[in-house]
């Protein structure tokens, strides 16, 4: 039986225990497509809070960064925002599950749209947080530069910890890019993961499955391509329809018919045949536990979701 490299599978080998991400969202970042710098309103898709729980329970700024910025007045909130989410989740993983390291998971928004002064400092102090064996960063290919790839290669030399970069790849199709409001194209993707890489630092790639207009080979063309580009970390989640979103009114409209749970669970049984034993699977799964879930109801319970892909994974000869 073909045994995937779960993340978690990952970090026994790597760190020899189980290792927990910390999610960490902090007030003031926001997306280069959300404001007006390459187009605005953000992915069709996008609504953050339903994404990471953490950002609903953190007070609205008005303020919001851009790496232009000469100076950062939110960076004393941000810098106490990471040490309270951290403590109090860490806690809780420690209390409930007995786990005692941790990986520091910078998801809301795009993590390297701020001053690169502000990232230096809240990279810095997320890897000196107790028991932090690594850290992992959202973005996207279009808000990353060699100057701060540098940066975060000698900070993991320096402090012996481990950086990975998470780039939402979403598709690599043009016309789907565009067609979701990512505000920018395929163009570069390669070569960012590819500076990424040479620097030693992890790359995973996050794709979506459902997304409007694509079928399943075009799906498994975007998987296949990642791998190609040489991402260590594999990332995938179904597309879902969350209210007071571009997509709920096309789905209100009938111009959106989300991916079904047998469709979907069949190109993941596809995809863990086309990804190698040593790429990190970092997720096949997503889904939100609250009201403002529209579509499709499956996505409400990941519990259910997970069960059901490793049955069919099994029948499939693979372990997950």
């Amino acid at each position: 039986m073909k045994q995937m490299l779960t993340f978690g599978r990952y970090c026994k080998r790597r760190f020899g225990q189980k290792v927990r991400k910390i999610p960490i969202a902090l007030a003031g970042f926001t997306c280069p497509n959300i404001d007006g710098t390459v187009a605005k309103g953000g992915c069709i898709f996008c609504k953050n809070e339903s994404f990471s729980p953490t950002l609903e329970h953190e007070p609205k700024v008005a303020l919001k960064m851009n790496p232009n910025m000469q100076e950062n007045p939110l960076l004393q909130t941000q810098l106490q925002q990471l040490h309270n989410q951290y403590k109090w989740q860490s806690d809780f993983h420690k209390n409930k599950f007995g786990i005692e390291r941790y990986m520091i998971y910078f998801q809301s928004f795009t993590n390297t749209y701020a001053p690169f002064s502000t990232l230096q400092k809240l990279y810095t102090q997320a890897l000196n947080l107790p028991n932090v064996v690594g850290m992992s960063i959202g973005t996207r290919t279009d808000s990353v530069n060699l100057e701060l790839l540098d940066f975060l290669a000698t900070l993991q030399e320096t402090k012996g910890q481990e950086i990975w970069v998470e780039y939402g790849i979403q598709s690599v199709y043009d016309e789907t890019l565009t067609f979701i409001n990512r505000g920018h194209s395929t163009d570069g993707m390669e070569y960012w993961i590819n500076e990424t890489k040479k620097r030693g630092l992890k790359v995973c790639s996050h794709i979506i499955y459902g997304l409007p207009k694509e079928s399943k080979e075009m799906m498994l063309h975007s998987l296949k391509t990642v791998l190609k580009w040489g991402s260590d970390g594999i990332k995938v989640h179904p597309l879902y329809v969350i209210e007071k979103t571009a997509l709920a009114q096309m789905y209100h409209k009938g111009e959106y018919q989300p991916i079904t749970l047998r469709e979907y669970i069949d190109i993941i049984v596809e995809s863990l045949k086309i990804i190698s034993q040593n790429v990190v699977i970092h997720r096949v799964s997503a889904g939100v536990r609250n009201d403002t879930l529209l579509a499709p109801k499956w996505c409400f319970d990941k519990n259910i979701q997970m069960r059901s892909i490793r049955e069919a994974l099994k029948k499939a000869g693979i372990a997950y």
